[in-house]
């Protein structure tokens, strides 16, 4: 009863007097920030009249709505709380069959039964909400203003209160009043100091931190003395009622005068940024490389660069290099820099690709360069290095550059490589595939004899390097990378309509486009292939298996066109997917740039790991970009924002063609394919976005899981590295996932690099391993179908069809003859059956027989 007459208190008072402590809070809020040591004496008074009222008010308010709780409200309030209201039934005494036994003895036992329940009673909780008499919540905003002054204001400062009371002007114009503010430099992230409420004594502040101080009172009456700024000339009079200075130095501060103060300054220096390698410098095949460092600062690194200068006294100067130099600027790159966390200690990657660059492939000097907000600069040591660049395996595209490193090199050797060129073209039916090659080669001889019979210019020297370095990637890759290149980019076409909706007109447009593209892609496939090379027992079946596949591309092609102009995208995309997943097993079938002979269990795991890292730097570029875009955000004009959305769309289709490829390796199931084509569909819609990231990431990782458990068994501790390498890839991947869901673009970018770490760290560990055991088992990587020695023409796939030379399960032969063809399938089907009716089986199997049995 005690407790809840108290809390009937504590809610009454509440309701009654809350407009009271809130003015309270407004009044006090002011005078500890010292709005009153400012004021003139005439606002202060009206101010003061003010605050008087409004306590006054809210006091008289409260009071005539305040009642004092007495102990029959809390006997009702606590009987209120209890089922069936024991304390009133105990008091209330027997109206109706007095002396009657029987109803006597009745009442005692409900009177019995209600006394027990009350045993049980609890004290009420009060009810100290307000918000229906505070409705704008003025309440919450005082208390706010409250807070903030005990922060960053002073409870002493409401004591001069009652000294201008007591002496009016007289006090304020004529007392030795001083106040003064530390403010360290911004870069620091220190709070500011106020000065009065520091003892005297030594004091410790950063470098560059700016002192204010101003005295009230009669002029001279307070001086200030300083020795902490270091200054010589421009000094102000001693009794300037305001002053500012910043620190350079340790010294001196001293208030001469009443109430003065002096404290012994230590002015606390910014140490230098410093940097260094953090590891050897990487490189992949395509001149991509990769550089590890790390950088620390105090306070943060602000900023970094890069500076690669040509190391003349270490280049092998032979052939076209025994020339001086023509003047090379150091290149100078900026360093990535952390997007989140603390940039005080960080280790970074630098990845650029410099393939085209005057220097690739020479012997260069790095040096790395840090600076932090102070304007301090850190320099790592000067490393000798070869600067990677793209590495050419065509002799002719070798040649090339070879060619073009030479020109960039001196202008002087023009003329000597106008020469060599002409030789290089003198027999083209020896060394070029076909005439465009060879024709644009001689374009570029016939303009750089030109050119130096009047002297090559710089333009003239960006156009011929630019020709050169486009003819040695068509040397390189091929015409059949070309091909491959416009079915991309009219698939890219095709799904940005889908996403976006087209007419009848623009889809005829886009599917012509794609069904010309197909066919070029595939008649490269077929001029490619030299006869005897179609990786089967029976080559004389590759015709037909070849017409085959344009039926059933072209039968596709025209269902994609129907379900798009009846506007079911979601279908048209998954079926585009099983179109992306023929295409692509055809290229793997027919061995594209993968040499003579079909590709061993070991390569075919190394170029998948090559995709996957390939698609996972993309990915981790386009969050790169998303990242950029987010930065950008409110604080470009309209013009600026509409590229960005332009920028995003492009993104968008990125995102959505390399969804495809993710896709196109991970199965040939069709029900497979097409919810993932329904996934990607779906994900496109969605944009470049967070999510879409993550799912795409997602994917990356189901990959490579896919991978490690293709992987051959390779013996030894390089095997052993490459598992470990593509565990800790798998794991990055998983946390780069979750960060892109959480929207954390920082630390996802930061999670896809170390993946990428992983990734080159595996590959290297399984090409090692491949190394030796191609040494311990000689006779191998012939072909597949020789491992260890063996060739078995004669086994067969599930279906009864033969395994051919290249390895592969499945053939254009005819399978089982007779009744043995009906019989086979029969069984194949009742054990399809069978298995899928085991419900002990993993649901994910059961889905799959289930599938089988649905298209058979």
């Amino acid at each position: 009863m005690l407790l809840t007459r108290l809390g009937l208190f504590a809610e009454k008072a509440t309701r009654a007097f809350w407009p009271l402590w809130s003015v309270c809070f407004v009044i006090l809020a002011p005078l500890m920030f010292g709005w009153q040591d400012r004021l003139t004496l005439e606002a202060f008074w009206g101010l003061s009249v003010l605050a008087v009222l409004g306590f006054g008010s809210a006091l008289v308010w409260g009071v005539r709505r305040f009642t004092w709780p007495t102990y029959s409200d809390a006997v009702a309030r606590l009987d209120a709380s209890l089922p069936g209201r024991p304390i009133a039934a105990v008091r209330d005494t027997q109206a109706i069959g007095t002396g009657d036994a029987a109803s006597e003895a009745v009442w005692q036992a409900h009177v019995a039964r209600m006394r027990a329940a009350s045993e049980n009673a609890r004290a009420v909780q009060p009810d100290l909400r307000v918000s229906d008499r505070d409705p704008y919540g003025l309440r919450f905003i005082a208390l706010l203003f409250f807070v903030c002054a005990l922060m960053f204001g002073s409870v002493l400062r409401v004591g001069s209160v009652s000294e201008i009371a007591q002496g009016g002007t007289q006090t304020l114009a004529t007392g030795p009043v001083w106040e003064g503010w530390v403010t360290p430099p911004a870069y620091t992230g220190r709070p500011t100091l106020y000065l009065n409420d520091i003892p005297p004594g030594p004091m410790g502040v950063p470098v560059g931190s700016e002192i204010t101080l101003r005295l009230y009172g009669e002029v001279g009456a307070l001086t200030v003395d300083e020795t902490v700024s270091g200054r010589t000339t421009d000094i102000a009079p001693a009794s300037d009622p305001e002053q500012r200075f910043v620190v350079t130095q340790s010294g001196r501060l001293a208030i001469s005068g009443e109430r003065g103060a002096a404290w012994d300054v230590t002015a606390q220096e910014d140490t230098a940024p410093s940097v260094s390698f953090n590891g050897e410098i990487d490189s992949d095949a395509m001149g991509e490389l990769q550089q590890p460092f790390a950088a620390t600062d105090d306070y943060g690194v602000e900023t970094g660069f890069v500076t690669i200068a040509l190391d003349l006294d270490a280049v092998d100067r032979r052939y076209g290099l025994t020339v001086d130099p023509d003047p090379i600027e150091p290149l100078v790159i900026d360093l990535p820099m952390p997007f989140g966390g603390d940039r005080a200690d960080f280790e970074e990657v630098l990845i650029e690709n410099l393939s085209e660059h005057p220097l690739a492939n020479l012997p260069v000097t790095m040096t790395l360069t840090v600076t932090d907000a102070a304007g301090q600069d850190g320099t790592s040591e000067t490393v000798p290095m070869t600067l990677p660049g793209r590495r050419f395996f065509q002799p002719v595209a070798r040649a090339v550059i070879e060619q073009r490193r030479d020109l960039m090199w001196s202008h002087d050797n023009g003329r000597r490589i106008a020469q060599v060129l002409r030789a290089i073209s003198y027999t083209p039916e020896d060394l070029f595939t076909n005439q465009t090659t060879y024709l644009r080669l001689r374009q570029i001889v016939r303009n750089l004899e030109s050119y130096n019979t009047a002297g090559l210019t710089e333009d003239q020297e960006l156009e011929l390097t630019t020709a050169l370095w486009e003819l040695a990637i068509q040397l390189e890759e091929g015409t059949l990378a070309d091909a491959r290149e416009r079915l991309r980019r009219a698939q890219e076409r095709l799904e940005e309509a889908m996403r976006n909706g087209a007419s009848d007109e623009e889809i005829a447009e886009l599917m012509n486009e794609l069904r010309e593209a197909t066919r070029d892609y595939m008649q490269m496939l077929a001029d490619q292939m030299e006869p005897g090379e179609s990786g089967t027992d029976q080559p004389d079946m590759a015709q037909n298996s070849q017409e085959m596949s344009q039926d059933q591309l072209q039968a596709m092609m025209d269902r994609i066109e129907e379900l798009m102009q009846e506007g079911r995208m979601a279908e048209a995309q998954a079926l585009m997917e099983q179109l992306n997943q023929m295409l692509e097993n055809m290229r793997i079938t027919q061995g594209e740039g993968q040499g003579d002979g079909p590709r061993t269990p070991g390569q075919q795991s190394m170029q998948d790991l090559a995709d996957t890292l390939r698609e996972q730097q993309e990915l981790s570029d386009d969050a790169f970009r998303d990242l950029q875009e987010q930065g950008q955000q409110g604080q470009e004009g309209q013009q600026q924002g509409q590229g960005q959305q332009q920028g995003q769309g492009q993104q968008q289709g990125q995102g959505q063609q390399q969804g495809q490829g993710q896709q196109q390796g991970q199965g040939n199931e069709p029900g497979n394919q097409q919810g993932q084509g329904q996934a990607q569909n779906d994900q496109g819609q969605e944009g470049q976005g967070g999510e879409s990231l993550a799912q795409r990431q997602q994917a990356l990782r189901d990959e490579l899981n896919r991978q490690r458990g293709q992987l051959p068994g390779l013996p030894g501790d390089a095997g052993d590295r490459a598992a470990q390498q593509l565990d800790r890839a798998e794991g990055a991947m998983d946390g780069a996932e979750q960060a892109l869901r959480d929207g954390d673009l920082g630390r996802a970018i930061d999670q896809q690099a170390e993946a990428l770490d992983a990734l080159r760290g595996g590959m290297q560990a399984l090409g090692e391993a491949l190394a030796q055991n191609e040494q311990q088992e000689p006779g191998q990587g012939q072909a597949q179908g020789e491992t260890n020695g063996q060739v078995q023409p004669s086994r067969r796939d599930p279906l009864g069809r033969q395994l051919g030379n290249s390895g592969q399960f499945g053939s254009d032969e005819n399978m089982l003859q007779g009744e043995d063809t009906y019989r086979r399938a029969e069984e194949l089907l009742d054990e399809l059956r069978r298995r899928s009716g085991e419900q002990n089986r993993p649901q994910v199997e059961r889905d799959y027989l289930n599938r089988l049995l649905d298209r058979f």
